[in-house]
């Protein structure tokens, strides 16, 4: 191969390997964006999950003190 053949070549594989660069920190940056917007959706939902458990627990309660107060009236009818 002449020099300038070689130098073609060299060229090609650098512009080569400087796509797949850019075409990886692309998949990076896409990756990064949907991990934070990921994140962000797990934090709501936990958040979202704790309000319903306490609701849950609260109704719960009302729902015991209901019955008990109806067996009381049972009772003492």
């Amino acid at each position: 191969m002449t020099k300038n053949t070689e130098a073609s070549v060299i060229d090609r594989e650098i512009t080569r390997l400087e796509q797949q660069v850019e075409a990886l920190l692309n998949v990076i940056d896409r990756l990064a964006k949907e991990n934070r917007s990921l994140r962000t959706q797990q934090e709501s939902l936990a958040t979202e999950r704790a309000s319903l458990l306490e609701k849950h627990d609260l109704v719960h309660h009302r729902v015991e003190s209901i019955v008990s107060r109806l067996k009381s009236l049972e009772t003492g009818a």
